[in-house]
């Protein structure tokens, strides 16, 4: 069989990798195409575009960026058309993908979405453009299943794949780590301030501004694979922090705590039993658009996912240093740590069991038949 897949970002070339290697496992003379990153490719898709090429962030950016986008959507409809996949399959990056699909639909080309659009965030409208565009639904948390059942669409509950990604990865030894980077015996406080340029901008510089007040730690920031290293360096003040790159799980199974931008890494965090402080701050005209289109209690997923206030969210003019200092010190504190832990272990039993990529690649495959 032929599959075309669509992904963006670091966190969707992390999924859309073991959607691979799981599709491979099943279908032994798969071809499959994709738009990802390196991840992707290493598990053995042919790699078309990388997502580093796609970073938009915010209303404004796209906007601003899009002659390039319409150029990109031209060459990739193309591209499918050229390969003409027995799957075409979606993973998150709705802005993009639902252009695709809506083209896709109509030329009888069988749509997959998996890890699908936060409609249930905002615009619920778009539930009516997915029932129309896409086949088949692979959800990863379990709100969203309730969602599209709300709202009498088929949809299938298979696990989240960060339960995999973190059971199977290779055991930190905590000491060899700290050797090898140069650190000291100090508890480490994770530094994740996301990994496009714009969110990065806007989050380190207020991150690190605390570090004085915390002199007993030492405080990491978790690089990101498509960021060039001069890139931190310009915005990261000499010796305040270590950066390591490329290693964000590794630090997070060896972290003390963490501060970390809304967002994927929030829920890593969490699997990682990690205690954090949840931060966002975007453009000043993209976050009023947003305010008035997102319709959502909390921002991270932690709370979204256990429907309470587990861990602290620090939004827009509230993340600032003093609340950075006061909400850290907070999670330092041993009462307030343990009762964290006992949310996290709520969060890993509610997310279900592990096998999300298996069980997807299954779906999609038996639907082939």
């Amino acid at each position: 069989m032929k599959y075309y897949i669509l992904a963006g970002e670091a966190s969707g070339d992390l999924h859309g990798s073991n959607l691979i290697k799981a599709l491979l496992e099943i279908d032994r003379q798969a071809d499959i195409k994709c738009w990802g990153g390196d991840l992707m490719q290493q598990a053995g898709g042919q790699l078309v575009s990388h997502y580093k090429d796609r970073a938009f962030m915010g209303f404004a950016e796209v906007v601003s960026n899009l002659p390039k986008i319409s150029k990109l959507i031209k060459f990739c409809k193309k591209d499918i058309l050229d390969f003409a996949p027995d799957a075409l399959i979606f993973i998150d990056n709705s802005g993009f993908n639902l252009r695709i699909a809506k083209w896709a639909k109509p030329k009888g080309l069988k749509t997959h979405y998996y890890i699908s659009p936060q409609v249930w965030a905002s615009r619920p409208g778009r539930v009516k453009t997915i029932q129309a565009t896409i086949d088949h639904i692979y959800v990863v948390l379990p709100f969203v299943k309730d969602f599209y059942d709300s709202h009498n669409v088929p949809v299938h509950f298979v696990g989240h794949p960060l339960l995999d990604a973190i059971a199977n990865r290779a055991p930190t030894n905590p000491e060899t780590f700290k050797k090898e980077h140069g650190l000291d015996d100090r508890p480490i406080i994770a530094i994740m301030p996301g990994s496009r340029k714009q969110e990065i901008t806007k989050m380190l510089a207020v991150m690190l501004s605390i570090t004085n007040d915390f002199a007993d730690y030492q405080f990491v920031v978790a690089g990101a694979p498509s960021q060039e290293k001069s890139f931190y360096d310009s915005i990261i003040p000499m010796g305040t922090a270590t950066l390591i790159s490329n290693k964000t799980y590794d630090l997070l199974s060896v972290a003390n705590s963490a501060l970390v931008t809304s967002g994927t890494a929030t829920l890593e965090t969490a699997l990682f039993k990690v205690p954090q402080v949840v931060c966002y701050k975007g453009g000043r005209i993209s976050y009023q658009i947003a305010k008035r289109v997102i319709n959502l209690k909390y921002i991270s997923l932690v709370n979204l996912i256990l429907d309470k206030k587990v861990v602290s969210e620090l939004i827009q003019d509230d993340f600032n240093a003093q609340n950075l200092k006061k909400e850290l010190n907070e999670i330092l504190d041993e009462y307030r740590r343990a009762t964290l832990f006992l949310d996290y272990y709520d969060l890993e039993k509610t997310l279900g069991g592990r096998g999300a990529s298996e069980k997807t690649a299954a779906l999609i495959y038996e639907s082939l038949q």
